[in-house]
């Protein structure tokens, strides 16, 4: 079981390739190739755990997860949260346990993520139904700071929202279930991050 503190940036990407190739340059080392994610966010009835802006999420990718993040706090533009994480042997079965406690599946979403990292930092490169991704992890919110810079990355363009929340955002108004993040669901949707003010930290 790991328990941490979680401080991490979100950008909005253009170029994954292109982003790929300079932390390539930057020394930085592959340590998960692209791999698909399956998640399940689980909540109560009453979804006290988004109101308390907690998460309770079960994933599948090599492995399978069990996680749970409390509320975050913004320090200087990076997001920071404790987090409780561990490996679960059975993805249906730790599904099933959950529900005999009393969860729902509050959402379902995917994505590919390859993850680099360099010293102590951590990269992620996301590719969900909606757009590309990147996110830095680290302890130190400077060197996080620094390393985006060279990367070339508009630090004012950082997304303060999780991937559910923009999601909830780019469907309000249209007929799409915002509870099923997927790309098989919205494989014949088309959004803008531009309509909601996401913009690409790369340009």
């Amino acid at each position: 079981m790991a328990m941490y503190t979680e401080t991490e940036v979100k950008f909005h990407i253009a170029d994954l390739d292109k982003l790929a190739a300079r932390l390539e340059e930057m020394g930085a080392a592959l340590t998960s190739p692209r791999t698909h994610e399956y998640n399940l966010r689980f909540d109560t009835p009453a979804e006290t755990l988004s109101a308390d802006a907690c998460v309770l999420r079960l994933r599948r990718d090599a492995e399978s997860h069990l996680t749970f993040k409390a509320p975050s706090t913004n320090v200087n533009g990076v997001l920071s949260r404790e987090e409780i994480e561990f490996t679960v042997g059975d993805f249906d079965t730790a599904q099933r346990f959950l529900e005999a406690l009393g969860y729902e599946i509050f959402a379902v979403y995917e994505k590919y993520r390859s993850t680099y990292r360099l010293g102590n930092l951590h990269f992620m490169l996301d590719e969900l139904p909606y757009g590309n991704f990147f996110e830095i992890e680290g302890e130190d919110v400077e060197r996080i700071r620094d390393i985006a810079q060279q990367l070339g990355l508009q630090w004012d363009a950082a997304v303060k929202m999780g991937y559910l929340g923009i999601f909830r955002r780019l469907c309000a108004g249209r007929d799409v279930d915002e509870k099923q993040l997927t790309f098989n669901a919205l494989s014949k949707e088309s959004f803008s991050l531009n309509s909601i003010s996401v913009i690409a930290a790369d340009r």
